[in-house]
């Protein structure tokens, strides 16, 4: 199964207690389902569960039943209903005409409370609601038919603290969210808290994942520079002694500079250990910096003729 199906199960699973929050999930399901007009309601799914629940939400909700179910078989399971005395206790519930209805608006009157709004969420997304595997991004979006309907939509939860944004596709409207700590918010809103804590926890994973990757670059990076300033200064001193030796040097800038030699691999930090005494990281640093320098000073007189 998809996060996305395994979100509405969880959703599915909850308690149907509140005859007005049924109702609101009701009605959720209806704005976003495949059809609702004054012709009838028709909601199709692939969800097992959701079709397990839907026969007993509308009784709780309407005290009827589907004018039509679906076989007990996988696959696309629709819905009906068509009957008049059921579209019209329907009409009576949501405050409509379905006689006089050009477009759906939501009644927000039957969403006063906000475990009513909550249901009304959880309703949407059942009908027309997906959620994207956390592991490969975050998206979760609301597709239906009504333009009003979105829209309002958008603004209701807006006032209840969820920032969401509208687009159109394909002659649908879709409210949508981007923002990780914003779709778990709205999962756990709904009543799904596992499947908000397992968004939640793909994203620390993810973070954590990219912030190792980050480190290991960078001390990549870091290991390159030290290896290049390494040779540098190894090819400096190659080039220093071949005429001089590091006896003719100090003795602190001889000590580096015979350390750097013999230990190609190692860090300033590490060579500044090896001196007798250890010395500091800048000063060691220092010492070979003034032995690199020699290599392009011309040599005295008295160094020319002992070349000769």
């Amino acid at each position: 199964m998809s996060f996305s199906s395994d979100t509405k199960a969880e959703l599915c699973r909850g308690a149907i207690t509140r005859r007005c929050c049924a109702q609101a999930e009701c009605y959720g399901i209806l704005l976003y389902a495949n059809r609702f007009d004054a012709g009838g309601a028709r909601i199709v799914t692939e969800s097992e569960e959701l079709a397990q629940r839907l026969p007993l939400l509308f009784k709780k909700a309407f005290h009827f039943t589907f004018d039509t179910l679906p076989e007990p078989s996988p696959g696309k399971k629709t819905f009906t209903i068509s009957s008049p005395d059921k579209l019209e206790i329907l009409s009576n519930v949501f405050g409509y005409d379905p006689g006089s209805v050009v477009a759906h608006h939501i009644n927000f009157a039957v969403l006063e409370e906000d475990h009513c709004r909550s249901a009304f969420f959880r309703g949407a997304f059942l009908a027309g609601g997906s959620v994207t595997d956390p592991s490969k991004g975050y998206h979760l979006e609301l597709t239906t038919s009504h333009l009003s309907v979105s829209r309002e939509l958008l603004n209701l939860l807006r006032e209840a603290g969820f920032e969401a944004k509208l687009a159109p596709r394909s002659g649908n409207h879709i409210v949508y969210f981007k923002q990780s700590e914003a779709i778990a918010d709205f999962l756990a809103a709904m009543g799904a808290p596992l499947a908000a804590m397992e968004l939640m926890n793909a994203k620390a994973e993810k973070d954590l994942r990219g912030g190792v990757n980050r480190r290991v670059n960078c001390d990549a990076a870091n290991l390159d520079k030290a290896v290049e300033a390494a040779q540098s200064q190894i090819e400096a001193l190659r080039r220093l002694l071949e005429r001089t030796t590091l006896e003719d040097l100090p003795p602190k800038l001889s000590e580096a500079a015979r350390l750097r030699l013999e230990n190609p691999d190692m860090t300033l930090t590490e060579l500044a250990q090896l001196c007798q005494p250890p010395i500091t990281k800048s000063t060691f640093k220092y010492r070979l910096d003034k032995v690199t320098e020699l290599k392009d000073v011309k040599p005295h007189r008295k160094d020319k003729e002992m070349e000769k």
